[in-house]
């Protein structure tokens, strides 16, 4: 009887705090058995041994440098499945907040004497470097969705991510609906999956995992002005998780 080989995991950082990669440890705690039908050959959180020899990749972070791309290049051809992990390295995240900046400026401002030496530039998500084949969303990433994803990768299947509104999770929760209350909330247009955790403490969602396929802006801003909501306070909103996203709607930027 031939044994099956494990597929061979590795896990890479790029811009990013690497909250991510520390919820998968929190998971691999929770959920060894994962450990018994992979093998992990580089993850710089966990071990210091480094293996070239991978079938899926999960990468953490933004794309923020020129050397990012040639590494991430390397990544793919080496790969047999790109997954962009977390909300940085699918979105862009909160360090695509800085494209809306002049980039010069903004070193200075981070590095200070050192800024010259420091290339860091617009922050992307990795799909605008090389071809990326699921995600798994969030701010970190929710740990039972990442167990999911891997169990899916397993049986040969790109992770299902939900593509309907975080208001549906509030509504089967019983949720009070926070326009109702005065907040501003991104949850009609947001990638559901989380399981509404902030409004479930009161907290408006901010749009971590990014967009529904169908997302309604037009509506969203209907709401605000039904709610007497700065309707302005939506595209800032925007701007804190999907500033990626929106500069290339609009064409704006520095430089892009």
């Amino acid at each position: 009887m031939k044994v099956r080989a494990k597929p061979k995991i590795a896990f890479f950082d790029f811009a990013g705090c690497e909250g991510c990669q520390l919820t998968v440890l929190d998971a691999l705690q929770t959920h060894p058995e994962l450990l018994d039908v992979v093998e992990i050959v580089q993850f710089r959180e966990a071990m210091s041994e480094k293996g070239d020899n991978y079938q899926v990749a999960f990468v953490e972070g933004s794309y923020t440098r020129r050397e990012d791309r040639e590494r991430l290049q390397s990544i793919r051809e080496h790969a047999q499945i790109v997954i962009a992990l977390g909300a940085c390295a699918h979105l862009g995240g909160v360090n695509a907040m800085r494209n809306w900046g002049p980039q010069e400026e903004i070193r200075h401002y981070v590095y200070r004497e050192f800024a010259r030496v420091h290339d860091s530039d617009h922050a992307r998500p990795i799909s605008s470097a090389i071809p990326v084949d699921g995600f798994i969303p969030g701010c970190p990433i929710d740990r039972d969705e990442f167990v999911a994803a891997v169990r899916q990768l397993l049986q040969g299947r790109i992770p299902e991510i939900p593509d309907y509104p975080v208001c549906v999770e509030c509504r089967l929760q019983e949720i009070p609906c926070l326009f109702m209350q005065g907040k501003l909330c991104l949850g009609p247009i947001t990638r559901a999956g989380c399981g509404s955790i902030c409004p479930a403490h009161g907290q408006s969602c901010l749009g971590c995992r990014g967009q529904v396929t169908q997302a309604n802006f037009q509506g969203l801003q209907a709401a605000a002005g039904e709610y007497r909501l700065d309707r302005a306070l939506v595209e800032e909103r925007l701007k804190f998780f999907q500033s990626d996203r929106l500069l290339n709607s609009e064409g704006a930027g520095d430089g892009r």
